[in-house]
């Protein structure tokens, strides 16, 4: 009974024993724990965090300063952000992927897109070797059930893209990516994205994702930590490539790396799978063929 209370990290003499002679029984443990739980959701709006309040702070008194309120995207998304940061335990994992010849076939076949009004980018790419990489590793195409108690395997592959549009950050979801090329991909990517920017977002559109990808990579930065996009457990967040020496053995020669960032629940994924599945991830970027496999 002491191994089992000391694995929770239970202090016996808090829990109320009813064996004989009051004596603590494993049931009386697991209660304890419950209990705790509970109590703890309870607390703070079922935070489980008992914060001092934030300073309330007159800065006009240092100086000139003018209000300019939030949009309300970013009110809704900074809620959402803010929940999902404090409840669920994030990990990053950061690697990097070669994607010279990937960069190579994407300017060639750039020009034919062109003609078609397409913008070929490198989410394209990304949005296909996710699918690849979350069949090779399912569990992060999951989500926990709301007891906590289980995993939800998706056998489907919606995959959520932030986009940056002038009143904040939103993530439409592109759906059954698994089944669309990479034309078909740039098309509708072009066209969500439009629509998003213009406002027309309607409730579906950012519902149902398996998975997210979060790319600054036409911003700049290299490695960062997204935040998980809940119910989700885990989101990819991209980089600015840039070319750097690379040792293949007899010399270095120059090499398009890409940074890639992945979040992920350590509820659900421990540091080994996130490390394995990012460098699945990196593997299927480098060799594209990977993606027809």
């Amino acid at each position: 009974m002491r191994h089992f209370a000391r694995e929770l990290g239970v202090d016996l003499a808090r829990v109320r024993g009813s064996g004989p002679k009051e004596r603590v029984l494993a049931e009386d443990v697991q209660k304890y724990v419950k209990n705790e739980l509970s109590r703890l959701r309870g607390a703070e709006g079922g935070s489980g965090l008992n914060l001092l309040p934030l300073p309330q702070v007159d800065f006009a008194k240092f100086g000139p300063v003018t209000t300019q309120p939030l949009s309300r995207i970013k009110k809704l998304s900074g809620a959402n952000l803010h929940r999902n940061w404090v409840t669920i335990p994030h990990v990053t994992q950061n690697d990097e992927a070669d994607i010279t010849e990937l960069e190579e076939f994407r300017k060639i076949q750039t020009e034919e897109a062109k003609k078609q009004g397409i913008r070929f980018t490198i989410l394209c790419f990304l949005l296909k070797a996710v699918v690849v990489a979350l069949r090779q590793h399912p569990e992060f195409n999951a989500s926990l059930s709301a007891d906590g108690e289980s995993l939800v395997l998706k056998q489907y592959f919606h995959v959520g893209v932030a986009v940056d549009t002038p009143n904040g950050l939103v993530v439409p979801v592109i759906r059954d990516v698994d089944k669309k090329g990479l034309m078909e991909l740039a098309r509708e990517l072009g066209e969500v994205s439009a629509r998003m920017r213009a406002g027309k977002i309607a409730p579906a559109d950012l519902q149902g994702g398996c998975f997210s990808i979060s790319s600054l990579g036409g911003l700049g930065g290299s490695h960062f930590t997204p935040i998980i996009n809940a119910p989700e457990v885990a989101i990819l967040g991209v980089g600015k490539s840039a070319m750097r020496p690379v040792w293949n053995g007899k010399a270095f020669e120059p090499r398009q790396m890409l940074p890639l960032s992945i979040s992920y629940d350590h509820r659900v994924i421990d540091g080994a799978q996130g490390a394995r599945f990012i460098a699945f991830l990196s593997s299927v970027l480098t060799d594209i063929r990977r993606l027809v496999l």
